[in-house]
């Protein structure tokens, strides 16, 4: 599902990673959560932050945003808020890791934090639009591709954030490319691994934004992110 994410890289890793023109100046977010920003690449080098949360160009309300954080691989091309973001607007979402949470029968649920074992950023798959107001407002947002989740993810929650490897990230940028659902199909077998660690409930309070939202509450899962 990925509902929150974390990004505490530091700058001159994120610079190197993604091939930025400059180390960005960002503070560690430790606990991301739709309505606030979300750093994301839609240029090739330039680290930029939208509100998370998709406005469609045809909105009444940019309050419609806060029922869009997430679009589903299944139906990205067809439904109507996400289909033309699909086609021409893509970008990728700059995390750390992010969170989901397991069910646990009448207790609370547990929630667990989805990371690289070497701690390294990578990109999540995402779509953006923007928006004006009547006024001339601008709104600049952006939703998170989501799949079927696979293993380890597979073993706390039934959905997932789609994971690109870098070796797709010039293309899923290129506006020149329409159809995404074909650029998506074959990213399964690019990423190898991710770990997970089941943390406190501290990061389920959404005003928490500080370490202790990373603190491990149990072992680490570790497993291949693609079967």
């Amino acid at each position: 599902m990925c509902g929150r994410a974390a990004l505490t890289a530091s700058p001159e890793d994120l610079r190197a990673a993604f091939g930025l023109d400059e180390a960005p100046e960002l503070a560690p977010r430790y606990n991301i959560h739709p309505s606030q920003l979300l750093p994301v690449i839609r240029t090739p080098g330039k680290l930029e932050l939208l509100r998370w949360g998709l406005v469609p160009a045809w909105a009444k309300d940019a309050n419609i945003g806060q029922k869009l954080p997430l679009a589903r691989f299944e139906t990205i091309a067809s439904k109507p808020a996400f289909r033309d973001a699909a086609r021409r607007r893509r970008r990728l979402v700059v995390v750390s890791g992010f969170y989901e949470w397991q069910r646990a029968g009448t207790k609370a649920s547990v929630p667990f934090f989805f990371r690289r074992p070497d701690g390294k950023p990578f990109a999540l798959a995402g779509v953006w639009d923007q928006w004006a107001s009547r006024d001339g407002e601008l709104v600049e947002s952006c939703a998170i591709v989501t799949q079927p989740a696979r293993a380890p993810v597979a073993a706390v929650h039934d959905r997932m954030p789609i994971v690109l490897g870098n070796e797709s990230w010039s293309e899923w940028l290129d506006p020149k490319v329409t159809e995404a659902r074909g650029l998506l199909g074959h990213q399964r077998h690019e990423l190898a691994e991710l770990i997970a660690s089941a943390v406190g409930t501290y990061v389920n309070d959404p005003r928490h934004d500080d370490p202790e939202c990373l603190r491990a509450a149990g072992a680490p899962i570790q497993g291949e992110l693609w079967s």
